[in-house]
């Protein structure tokens, strides 16, 4: 059973910075295409970014430029870094691994509890 689990979460005003992380088990890890995803209240789940395993990356359009999805392979961790935050990226951020990212996240199979962010202006 894969195993992930975020954080880095919380709350920053508009125009901040967030780094979440997710760790990994390390044979999802190394198996699987990986990817953040948010869930606003309210409001379908969104694709933020995936990586694959050559690591090329996808961004969702609302997130392009301001986000940049990482992988550290030493540790096994993937990490959302946010930027220039903004009220509407509130909601609960999740990753999730499977064999194919795509921001409808049908590919993934394998999914974290979540961590919250939260921007207020």
């Amino acid at each position: 059973q894969a195993q992930l689990a975020e954080s880095g979460g919380g709350s920053v005003q508009t125009g901040g910075s967030l780094r979440l992380s997710c760790t990994i088990d390390r044979y999802t890890y190394r198996s699987w295409s990986m990817g953040w995803f948010r869930q606003a209240p309210g409001k379908a789940r969104e694709g933020v970014a995936g990586i694959d395993t050559t690591g090329r990356s996808i961004y969702g359009d609302s997130v392009k430029g301001r986000f940049t999805i990482s992988k550290d392979n030493a540790k096994d961790i993937l990490y959302l870094q946010m930027n220039s935050l903004k009220p509407e990226d509130t909601a609960m951020y999740y990753c999730a691994a499977g064999g194919t990212f795509d921001l409808g996240g049908y590919g993934m199979v394998y999914w974290g509890k979540g961590t919250l962010v939260t921007i207020s202006s």
